[in-house]
């Protein structure tokens, strides 16, 4: 509002400085008309500057902070937590909260309390390994406002619960050398849309673990003649289509980026939300008891067979190759750089899919929660129940995906990172998966951040990759 309203003298002081500068002599009549042209022109060229209001974060904000700056302790040792709920920067007065505290996942005290003067305190311990969080919503107005806090408590000694089945690796090499019974039989159609200055970039596919059963994915590739290193990206949960990489290491390196689910990956969303919602809904929950039939079977068969695509490329150094993705794709990024030796990297973010044992004990694992039972989330969860048939073919066949069996084979150099506050892929599965990795390996936290990234994670993570990409 208030900038319309200063718009007439901004415009009026441009005008009087345009008509001194160019010495332009007219009559009373014709200099109106020229003034009321060219304030007409810097409205619009003002209209241009996008200088629109944006809408960033709440008024209302809950912070909930550790007594320690690294959110870590010892065993036995207590944290001590400070909630603030605060309006327009300053402490709120008589506010409603709900709150809950304990181990990741299982908390063990749940009430609600008014807070007079915005405040409270809470200390917090473990008797083993772990991580404890403290969560509070606050109710004002109507409406919800979540502040948590999750401190580790000697993380660095968290070993996952996820057994190893004999056959594991017998199980791999056979899925393995049966996908590569089939030609790739790659398609590569240019997407002149997409290129860039640096980077031609191409819709590709190839066949994945029997003939007709295809990936597809993005390619980016230098536009110079050369030999370059490349990086294979691998994709978090969902159904969507994709863009491709132009903008890492633009003209130094190979970049394909692949769906998962054998469709083409350059429709309308629309096709993408039908299938999210009908034929691909819960994929990740399919034949979970059969691994055999998993169906991330041929997810992980056709990741690994994208490193095949990529050595197959005249473009590529014959050296490099890393592999990288957050979530889903940090598992698949552990586990195609366990399967495959010919990956020199790998750059896993937030890692799903491990450690899904550990809610049968009473600790939190990963997403998918395979095995997480909320109504028995106080206490020891269900480890005191006997499992059904199912549930143990179930947990039998889920070991066969578990990360952390993946992480122990890992020789290549790693860059892991993840945050305390994921409610989705909780802490105590992540340190968990990484301290099962015996290869060389870079841990960088950001412990706050929940199942997001903070631009700081997100620039470093890239530095990390383009570091390896030139070497």
């Amino acid at each position: 509002m208030g900038l319309s309203k200063n718009i007439p003298n901004f415009a009026t002081v441009k005008l009087n400085s345009v008509t001194n500068n160019i010495g332009i002599k007219m009559k009373n009549s014709n200099a109106k008309v020229f003034k009321l042209i060219i304030i007409s022109v810097l409205i619009s060229a003002l209209g241009s500057l996008n200088l629109r209001a944006q809408i960033r974060g709440n008024n209302i904000v809950v912070s909930v902070t550790p007594d320690h700056q690294n959110w870590n302790y010892k065993v036995g040792e207590k944290a001590n937590f400070t909630v603030n709920v605060r309006k327009s920067g300053t402490l709120l007065d008589n506010v409603k909260i709900d709150y809950e505290a304990g181990p990741a996942m299982f908390p063990e005290v749940k009430k609600s309390a008014v807070l007079k003067d915005g405040t409270m305190k809470w200390s917090g311990a473990l008797k083993q390994p772990g991580f404890y969080r403290f969560k509070v919503i606050a109710h004002v107005d109507g409406k919800n406002y979540e502040g948590l806090c999750t401190a580790g408590f000697s993380p660095e000694k968290i070993q996952p619960f996820a057994k190893e089945p004999k056959d594991f690796d017998a199980f791999w090499k056979k899925a393995l050398d049966e996908a590569r019974q089939n030609d790739l039989n790659p398609t590569k159609v240019l997407l002149p849309e997409r290129c860039t200055k640096d980077k031609n970039v191409y819709e590709i596919s190839y066949n994945n673990n029997r003939w007709g059963s295809k990936m597809y994915g993005i390619l980016s590739v230098p536009v110079k003649e050369g030999k370059y290193p490349a990086l294979l990206r691998v994709p978090g949960a969902g159904v969507r289509p994709y863009a491709g990489d132009t903008y890492t290491a633009p003209a130094e390196c190979i970049v394909l980026e692949i769906g998962i689910h054998g469709v083409p990956v350059t429709m309308e969303q629309k096709v993408y939300d039908d299938l999210a919602n009908g034929e691909l809904n819960g994929y990740w929950d399919t034949n979970l008891e059969n691994p055999n039939r998993n169906s991330y079977k041929r997810v992980v068969t056709g990741a690994v067979r994208g490193v095949d695509y990529i050595a197959s490329l005249p473009e590529w150094n014959g050296k490099t190759i890393g592999v990288t993705g957050s979530s889903q794709g940090g598992f698949l990024s552990i586990a195609v750089a366990a399967l495959d030796k010919r990956i020199t990297f790998l750059a896993p973010v937030h890692d799903a899919m491990c450690d899904y044992e550990a809610e049968i004990h009473g600790v939190a694992g990963g997403w998918p929660h395979y095995f997480y039972k909320e109504d028995k989330a106080q206490g020891a969860a269900w480890k005191e129940q006997k499992l059904t048939d199912l549930e143990k073919a179930r947990l039998e066949g889920a070991r066969y995906y578990d990360g952390a069996n993946f992480a122990r084979r890992i020789t290549c150099p790693g860059w892991y990172s993840f945050g305390y506050n994921d409610e989705v892929v909780p802490p105590t599965s992540s340190y968990g998966l990484y301290n099962s990795v015996k290869a060389p390996k870079t841990l960088s936290l950001y412990q706050m951040t929940g199942h997001f990234w903070y631009q700081e994670q997100w620039d470093e993570w890239q530095r990390f990759i383009e570091a390896q990409l030139r070497k």
